[in-house]
């Protein structure tokens, strides 16, 4: 057991090397990575696509890169939005890694791209687990999964600057409790801002896209308690070792990685604050 630890840390501490001098080159060239995490179906890749559709019509450098077991589907929706966007198949991997980033990057990305959206594997456990140099950790929650999902996957929702909630026009359908799903976020990540879309109707629509060009423009990020405590020294909750944007969680693969495939150019809120709650951007 001993050993698998170790290995896992090395693994961890390699990707957070990968991760630092990614973020630190970027930084240089004036890009900033927002990471998506989300459960399969949570509604990210609609929400991506708007977003992006958006950035364009107001002129923001931005790309897309968006990762999948398997299939160019997510890839082939988010072109549509114009904006430059590369798929990555991780060939059964179920997330993506700092270094594994950096070489899709690498000769494809935008020289003047302010703002790139990596669209993580759809999976709450091992993407939580890497930094991939991001400056934006968002995780996305749909009102179909319950409101003890932030409960059941901690260290995802602990670890996010953001949390974004989707299809919001379906809450009342599915009897989603609001008010328990906030206070299920604040018990893990406390202060962190919780905001509710619908990319259907249009709700919350440009929310992520002005949070990412705040982060872009020198605004410091939410910074979660769980990673303060981490970067103390503390562990536990889902694995041997959580990590957050900083760092890694107990998760070492060997696996080798699947072919990058490119694809071309094409493809009202209010805020307000209810008792002990982070800010949350109300759409309805």
């Amino acid at each position: 057991m001993c050993r698998v630890v170790d290995l896992r840390q090395a693994v961890l501490a390699k990707n957070d090397e990968a991760a630092h001098t990614l973020r630190a080159e970027l930084a240089a060239r004036g890009t900033v990575i927002v990471n998506l995490l989300s459960s399969p179906g949570s509604g990210k890749t609609e929400l991506l696509e708007r977003e992006l559709l958006l950035a364009r019509e107001r002129g923001v450098p931005a790309a897309a890169l968006t990762a999948d077991l398997a299939t160019e589907n997510d890839a082939v929706r988010l072109a549509r939005s114009g904006v430059p966007v590369k798929q990555v198949l991780t060939d059964g991997l179920c997330h993506l890694e700092a270094g594994m980033l950096g070489r899709h990057l690498d000769g494809w990305l935008p020289g003047d791209t302010r703002l790139l959206f990596v669209e993580n594997v759809g999976n709450l456990v091992c993407p939580a687990s890497y930094d991939l140099g991001e400056t934006l950790r968002v995780v996305l929650a749909s009102v179909t999964e319950g409101e003890d999902k932030p409960l059941k996957y901690p260290t995802a929702f602990g670890l996010a600057h953001l949390v974004v909630v989707t299809k919001t026009d379906i809450a009342e359908a599915v009897e989603f409790d609001e008010a328990a799903f906030l206070a299920n976020v604040q018990q893990v990540n406390p202060g962190v801002e919780v905001v509710f879309t619908s990319a259907r109707r249009g709700a919350g629509a440009g929310a992520l896209l002005d949070r990412a060009l705040a982060v872009a423009g020198g605004a410091a990020p939410h910074a979660p308690v769980m990673a303060q405590r981490q970067r103390d020294g503390a562990h536990g909750h889902d694995h041997d070792r959580d990590h957050g944007p900083d760092h890694g969680e107990g998760h070492g693969h060997g696996h080798d990685h699947g072919d990058a495939h490119d694809h071309g150019d094409g493809h009202d809120h209010d805020h307000r604050h209810t008792g002990t709650h982070a800010p949350v951007v109300q759409t309805r």
